[in-house]
């Protein structure tokens, strides 16, 4: 009978991901470290497109010939987002065409989703942050910042790519999947989602407005019955964890260590739990807890909670009316019987 110690050992191991939070903190914690000795803000965002290119190059073993194309597509997308932010109209319409790219890579491997998840997130989220965080010279001395320093978080990537001991032995349809042959419906849903998310953020200057444009997005993942059970994961995670965060960060100082330990959970929730409602949880909780270590938490349980439904309830409508609107899949007729 295994004893307590070997339990735990199990339970861990097949809660999280170890392997892939390791090569986390060896590629984010130098950036949070170095975020904590020279408050930096461009470093806090250079995290994110850090892991957004660690993620699919440990999901799909990417080699470094593949991150680097990865890393371009998302700085060109940030780029075009973020000149084009304080345009809305022009946003609404780029943010949503992203959408649809990130969802029509499944025509060439249903696991390119992940490539086109992981270039949507941080081209839309930096996009967005930066703006909101500054105003004109200072948002494009941000937006600079974060471009001059890129090449740092991808030649960390690819350094943990190219010691990384398993071999890339699989063939293209091995790491990507086989073609979508129906990558139309989902790419519409995507785009249509993500169009009024936007549109909603842009009328009513919504605040994080980032979390709901992604809400909208996330839902999609297939028919309206798979969609709304990631709702209601995702509800679940920010209705606890959320709240959580704020409540432990009113009863502590504001803290600038309390907050880059906040950045660096967050970051590694993205890539450390087996199931998504603990991640998205988790990642809530760190989010609300960092506002508060850093004086800003009033209101960002709530505001985190509504993106999250909001948004949701845009992906479910897009996902509804793209299944309405697809077309009669053709069958053969049937040949008779030979006598």
């Amino acid at each position: 009978m295994s004893g307590p110690g070997e339990r735990l050992r199990l339970w861990l191991a097949q809660e999280l991901h170890l392997g892939a939070i390791a090569r986390a903190l060896a590629v984010i914690g130098p950036l949070v470290i170095a975020y904590l000795l020279s408050g930096e803000p461009a470093l806090v965002n250079l995290c994110l497109l850090t892991v957004s290119l660690l993620i699919p190059a440990l999901k799909l073993r990417l080699s470094p010939a593949a991150v680097i194309v990865q890393y371009l597509v998302i700085v060109a997308t940030f780029a075009l987002l973020f000149l084009a932010a304080p345009m809305p109209p022009l946003f609404v319409v780029l943010a949503a065409l992203t959408g649809f790219m990130a969802a029509a890579v499944t025509r060439f491997g249903t696991l390119m989703r992940t490539l086109g998840n992981w270039v949507f997130i941080p081209a839309v989220y930096l996009a967005l942050d930066i703006r909101e965080g500054a105003l004109g010279e200072a948002a494009l001395w941000q937006a600079g910042m974060l471009l001059g320093l890129s090449p740092v978080g991808l030649a960390l990537v690819c350094a943990v790519q190219a010691l990384d001991g398993r071999r890339r032995t699989l063939d293209r349809s091995e790491i990507f999947g086989p073609p979508s042959g129906d990558w139309q419906v989902p790419a519409v849903a995507t785009a249509a989602a993500v169009f009024a998310a936007a549109v909603l953020v842009e009328m009513f200057d919504i605040r994080e407005g980032q979390w709901l444009i992604w809400s909208a997005a996330s839902v999609v993942v297939g028919d309206l019955s798979a969609s709304t059970g990631k709702l209601k994961l995702r509800a679940l995670g920010a209705l606890v964890g959320a709240p959580l965060g704020l409540l432990i960060g009113l009863a502590l100082p504001v803290s600038e260590a309390g907050y880059s330990f906040c950045v660096l959970g967050a970051m590694l929730t993205l890539i450390a739990f087996s199931r998504y409602v603990v991640g998205f949880g988790a990642r809530c909780f760190f989010i609300a807890l960092a506002a508060a270590f850093a004086g800003t938490g009033s209101g960002i349980a709530a505001e985190r909670v509504e993106n999250v439904l909001i948004g949701g309830a845009f992906g479910l409508v897009a996902v509804a009316l793209a299944e309405i609107a697809r077309p009669p899949r053709r069958t053969r007729p049937e040949r008779p019987a030979s006598l």
